[in-house]
């Protein structure tokens, strides 16, 4: 049982967590065992260039720490047996491996998110997570900033072997006639 102090230390965390999180997202996590938790905590610690956390809370916490604040919209979902995932870098990434660990087992059960202020039910849940993460996106604009790089220099490239197998087939030439 926490003490009210312990309480309101939860709540003044959570809360500053709400208001730094990217995205928060709310699953019911019924059924699961404890190695089947620690895989998903696993999964979530193995998450590309993103910080997250993972943690079950109390729904009477969440709801005092989500009051007037970015998590709001997620109070209708504070019921029952409740966890919750946040990001603080690249929501995709985080909501990429919460669906897959969904699909995979069917006792947990994404209910809600909110990213940068909007709520997400579970179908933009899932739209969310066929983006491409920070890190793809990043990896595709490098190589748009690369392509041209590399055609110019075989451009550039190109006149001057021209230049140097006419040059070269010249002087086989000349080395014929003396």
């Amino acid at each position: 049982m926490l003490t009210r102090e312990q309480k309101e230390e939860q709540v003044a965390e959570l809360k500053g967590k709400f208001e730094r999180a990217t995205s928060v997202f709310v699953a019911d996590y019924r059924g699961l065992g404890v190695a089947q938790m620690e895989a998903l905590r696993g999964g979530l610690r193995s998450v590309e260039a993103s910080e997250s956390e993972f943690r079950v809370t109390k729904n009477s916490v969440l709801r005092l720490a989500s009051a007037g604040g970015p998590a709001e919209g997620l109070k209708e979902h504070f019921t029952g047996t409740t966890s919750i995932a946040m990001s603080f870098g690249d929501p995709v990434a985080l909501a990429k491996t919460l669906v897959d660990y969904a699909e995979d087992n069917e006792a947990f059960e994404l209910r809600g998110a909110v990213l940068d202020g909007e709520v997400l039910d579970e179908k933009a849940i899932a739209k969310l997570a066929t983006l491409p993460s920070l890190d793809e996106l990043r990896g595709k604009i490098v190589g748009l900033l690369q392509a041209p790089a590399s055609k110019l220099a075989r451009l550039l490239s190109k006149p001057g072997a021209q230049v140097a197998r006419v040059l070269a087939a010249q002087g086989a030439s000349d080395g014929d006639e003396g």
